[in-house]
């Protein structure tokens, strides 16, 4: 009897105590997840996906029809001013010009003496026939001639300093210098220059993009043969969600990665904005100066961006999981305070896509619901468990060479543009590729 005393006894304790623990956990109230506000370097970035752009591009063509005997470049191939692109068939034209310069050796060893020499004979032309009326007058002073031999002296004396004259123009204008070299020269150089258009060259130092002529083929003047992009000036061009037009501005600085080369991050600087919006994408227009040019962009290569439009070197964060109601730059937090939740209004910073700038309204070292969709009602207890802050990914940053720098938390490289902060400075960066 007394065994089983003791067994009831122990029963009601344990069941005494069992209803103690479990009015004492309700009395305490949920188990809830909490962030912590801490105090950390925060960056505030847009991030988004475009495309390389060389700013100045040339298109070349022939200036002359022909077939085409040799094509020396192709797509992607450098080229520097000068360097020959295309050779054309010249044969019409060669003959042309191998013409000419016969001409104009003919002209020297041939008709300029030859001009000479007729100038020579009618001076002495001139000189008989000018003796001959000086003759004739005399006889006919004295009668010894009629009138009308006399006349047809003077008339022959008029024919031969005709003749000596048209022999002096043509030995001028056969002279060394004169009108018909000259003449000549000219026709040679313009057919030279027809020649040497059937070699295509380039006029600009650059890359080949385009090539559309092929050996064989008959091009025309006016068709574009090769699209050369110059060397200098390269942006990119980023479609961005118009939601984040107010957080940008010209001169920011940014981080772009290729997708071909995810470990060699360079720096952009935005040089564009476009005033107006596209209507059926929603987005704005951005482009980015890229300065110094690394030697493996290539147009229209693919490449994530991250805008930096905000810095903070210590800034008070919150993760965006613990802000409720967020109207501009007001949200509502569940403060946990006491093991009570407290509904605590606070004023809001810079943004990102997975942490928050508190400016007011919370000090550091203040724990909030990690759930701010949480129904529980103001002054209510609860349980409180510690959860970590979102950290997500980090990228390198091209502006230092220090592995340890502060981290951007994530990245979005869609043309949705959407924000990502960058925090812990205790975090090594690594390379985020998409």
């Amino acid at each position: 009897m007394r065994a089983i005393g003791y067994k009831s006894v122990l029963v009601i304790i344990l069941l005494m105590l069992a209803v103690g623990f479990a009015v004492f956990r309700w009395w305490q109230g949920p188990l809830v997840q909490s962030y912590t506000a801490v105090s950390m370097p925060l960056v505030q970035t847009v991030v988004a996906t475009g495309q390389v752009v060389t700013v100045s591009r040339t298109q070349v063509g022939s200036e002359v029809s022909g077939v085409v005997l040799e094509r020396l470049v192709q797509e992607g191939d450098r080229v520097a001013k000068g360097d020959l692109l295309l050779v054309l068939s010249s044969d019409d034209i060669a003959a042309q010009v191998r013409q000419a310069q016969t001409e104009l050796q003919a002209l020297a060893s041939s008709t300029r003496p030859q001009a000479l020499v007729e100038l020579d004979r009618a001076k002495v032309q001139l000189a008989q026939a000018s003796r001959d009326v000086a003759r004739r007058r005399e006889l006919a002073a004295i009668s010894a001639i009629s009138a009308e031999e006399m006349e047809q002296a003077v008339q022959a004396e008029n024919v031969a300093r005709t003749i000596l004259e048209a022999a002096r123009l043509r030995a001028q204008a056969l002279a060394a210098g004169g009108v018909e070299e000259a003449l000549l020269r000219e026709r040679l150089a313009a057919l030279q220059a027809q020649l040497n258009k059937t070699e295509v060259r380039s006029e600009v130092s650059g890359t080949v993009l385009t090539r559309d002529v092929e050996p064989g083929d008959f091009v025309q003047p006016g068709r574009t043969l090769f699209t050369i992009a110059l060397d200098g000036s390269t942006e990119i061009h980023v479609p961005l969600d118009e939601r984040n037009l107010s957080r940008l501005a010209l001169q920011q600085n940014a981080i772009a990665i290729a997708d071909a080369y995810p470990e060699r991050p360079f720096p952009a600087r935005i040089n564009f904005i476009a005033p107006s919006i596209d209507p059926q994408r929603g987005t704005v227009e951005v482009r980015l100066s890229v300065e110094p040019v690394p030697e493996f962009l290539r147009q229209d290569m693919t490449v994530s961006v991250n805008i930096e439009t905000g810095r903070r070197e210590q800034a008070l964060v919150i993760a965006n999981d613990a802000l409720a109601n967020v109207q501009a730059d007001k949200a509502i937090v569940l403060l946990l305070r006491d093991g009570k939740v407290q509904r605590q209004q606070v004023t809001l910073g810079l943004r990102g896509l997975a942490m928050s700038e508190i400016v007011a309204g919370l000090s550091a070292g203040d724990q909030v619901m990690a759930d701010a969709t949480s129904s529980l009602a103001n002054g209510e207890r609860v349980r409180v468990v510690a959860k970590d802050m979102p950290f997500v990914v980090s990228i390198i940053d091209a502006n230092t060479s220090d592995s340890n720098s502060s981290a951007l938390s994530s990245i979005d490289s869609s043309s949705e543009g959407l924000i990502s902060d960058e925090q812990a400075p205790q975090k090594e960066a690594s390379v985020n590729s998409q």
